[in-house]
């Protein structure tokens, strides 16, 4: 797997992926953020994932970016924008070496998830 950052040909080719909490408005929110790099003239796809419907159970959201226009799943996950504090732990574990990870710091994490592990950037207060 291509490390993220020392990969200069990887211009318009990442995954992100949106760990949310369902029914907070997160699927408005991820359609907006795939259109508006769709409008740049990038091609992109997008897919949610979620195990259910009901309120409050976990929900993801997948967005490629790839100047290929591929609309299939990557196989990674180069930025992880964690906003689910139940799934945090899996979340992190999906990120690719060399990938960035976006949490709300605030979350009592416990020891063990408060530590990041491996080369993946973590982009939030570190130190708690």
């Amino acid at each position: 797997m291509p490390n993220l950052v020392n990969a200069p040909d990887r211009v318009n080719d990442f995954v992100v992926k949106f760990a949310n909490v369902n029914g907070t408005g997160s699927a408005s929110a991820n359609s907006l953020i795939m259109k508006a790099i769709f409008r740049m003239g990038v091609p992109v796809t997008g897919k949610n994932y979620f195990p259910s419907n009901i309120q409050g159970l976990p929900t993801w959201y997948e967005i490629r970016v790839t100047r290929d226009a591929y609309a299939a799943r990557a196989g990674r996950v180069d930025i992880m924008v964690a906003m689910n504090a139940e799934t945090y732990q899996r979340d992190v574990r999906e990120v690719a070496s060399g990938g960035y990870l976006i949490y709300d710091s605030t979350w009592p994490r416990g020891a063990a998830a408060s530590r990041y592990h491996g080369d993946r950037r973590p982009i939030g207060q570190t130190g708690q």
